[in-house]
């Protein structure tokens, strides 16, 4: 298989009873941008680097997996890091690790976890 015959990953979708309070939180604390907002349908696409994160609204949506996380490459964990807690969010201060990055977990408003991490400088 070439790199051509290769799926790209489109985007990763969270259904959601709470979507505008989760499109709110990823697009004002996460700094994600709305690429796509389509109230009437409760669904939202928002811009994460070469990939998409869709918010789709679910009035019976399942509740949140510790079996995956989102992770995020972050270029300003610090700044990132004192979004979440302005907002609210309940976060620990970004770890160092040895293999040279910065990391930080969190959940948003559903529960979801996110790593956030950056390329120690």
């Amino acid at each position: 298989m070439t790199a051509a015959d290769q799926p790209s990953l489109f985007s990763v979708e969270l259904r959601t009873a709470r979507w505008a309070e989760l499109v709110a939180w990823y697009r004002t604390v996460l700094g994600l941008r709305v690429l796509v907002r389509v109230v009437d349908d409760g669904y939202a696409l928002l811009g994460a680097g070469d990939t998409r994160l869709a918010i789709l609204s679910r009035p019976a949506a399942s509740p949140a997996s510790d079996r995956w996380s989102l992770g995020f490459e972050i270029a300003d964990l610090d700044a990132a890091h004192e979004r979440l807690v302005r907002s609210g969010t309940d976060v620990a201060a970004p770890t160092t690790h040895p293999e040279g990055f910065r990391e930080l977990v969190v959940s948003d408003p559903d529960g979801n976890r996110l790593r956030l991490f950056a390329w120690a400088t």
